[in-house]
C-alpha cells in the first residue's frame, strides 16, 4: 500500500531554516504530483506547495512564496520542502500528500490528494 513518511520537523527560531522530507513507497512516484499542506492548532489544513511528477512545475501559497521551495528526487522517491526565513505563523503540523491523478498538474485543493503522511511538527519561536 501507499506510505508517505515525513521527517525533518523541529523547533527553530524565527528567521531560521528547516528542510522537510517525505519518503514515498507503494506508488509509481515519478508519475504523481505531490503536495505539502499544514495545519495549525484550531485552524483548517491549508495548502503550502505542490510539484508535478517531473518536478518541472510548482505551485506555492502566497504566504510562503519566496521563502519555501518544494523539490523532489524521483530516484529516491522523496519530496522536499526547504523552508527559510521562518516565522512564528509557520508553526504547524506539516503533511505531505500524493495526488489522486497521475500526470496531473500540481494543485492547491486538499480534496485532490488521495494519500497523506502522518505529519511532522514545525515550531517557530519568536
Amino acid at each position: 500500500q501507499v506510505q508517505l513518511v515525513e521527517s525533518g520537523g523541529g523547533l527553530v527560531q524565527a528567521g531560521g531554516s528547516l528542510r522537510l522530507s517525505c519518503a514515498a513507497s507503494g506508488l509509481t512516484f515519478s508519475s504523481y504530483p505531490m503536495g505539502w499542506f499544514r495545519q495549525a492548532p484550531g485552524k483548517e489544513r491549508e495548502f503550502v506547495a505542490a510539484i508535478s511528477g517531473s518536478g518541472g512545475n510548482t505551485n506555492y501559497a502566497d504566504s510562503v512564496k519566496g521563502r519555501f521551495t518544494i523539490s523532489r528526487d524521483n530516484a529516491k522517491n522523496t519530496v522536499y520542502l526547504q523552508m527559510t526565513s521562518l516565522k512564528p505563523e509557520d508553526t504547524a503540523v506539516y503533511y505531505c500528500a500524493a495526488d489522486k491523478n497521475r500526470f496531473g498538474v500540481p494543485r492547491r485543493q486538499a480534496a485532490g490528494y488521495d494519500y497523506w503522511g502522518q505529519g511532522t511538527q514545525v515550531t517557530v519561536s519568536s
